[in-house]
């Protein structure tokens, strides 16, 4: 199940992060502004900026998976300032989440996960996907969407949710 709630949804949601990055792009060149502006947008002067939130979203995808099973997660460098480099570390991001099985995280709800800014506290597998991950993934993936929103992005819910799986 954490497989499931991770790993399959979050590449999911950053596929779709993805094609609002394309979006974005259409707009800035439809309203003729370098879409950089875009990227270095942010909510509050306090928050970090439309690329920093990305490169989050991505961060808090792959450390999941690798955490909960003691596996290395590429490193990324932060460097990112064109639609096109936050699309490469998104692609790479989902080609890690895919590169792991869901028998890799059957029955890692017990194992205690840490992280040198807790100071030596832990969370146990279940506690940190459900009470820092999850909503950490989604508070990054839903500030990206709400800068470009804010700007004039046409974007809306479906743009976020992406295609649903129904069934007849």
């Amino acid at each position: 199940m954490l497989y499931d709630w991770t790993n399959v949804q979050f590449a999911k949601v950053l596929n779709n992060l993805s094609a609002i990055l394309d979006k974005a792009s259409a707009y800035a060149d439809s309203k003729k502004f370098d879409v950089n502006v875009l990227l270095e947008s942010r909510l509050a002067p306090d928050q970090f900026n439309f690329i920093r939130q990305v490169q989050i979203a991505c961060d808090t995808a792959k450390f999941c998976p690798a955490r909960l099973t003691g596996k290395e997660a590429p490193a990324f460098e932060d460097s990112e300032k064109t639609v096109a480099e936050l699309k490469t570390r998104i692609a790479k991001t989902i080609t890690f989440l895919q590169s792991f099985h869901a028998e890799e995280l059957q029955n890692k709800e017990s194992v205690r996960i840490t992280q040198p800014r807790w100071q030596g506290k832990s969370l146990s597998g279940a506690e940190y996907v459900s009470q820092h991950v999850v909503p950490n993934f989604y508070f990054h993936v839903t500030t990206a969407y709400a800068i470009l929103r804010h700007n004039g992005v046409d974007v809306g819910k479906a743009d976020y949710l992406g295609a649903l799986p129904y069934r007849t």
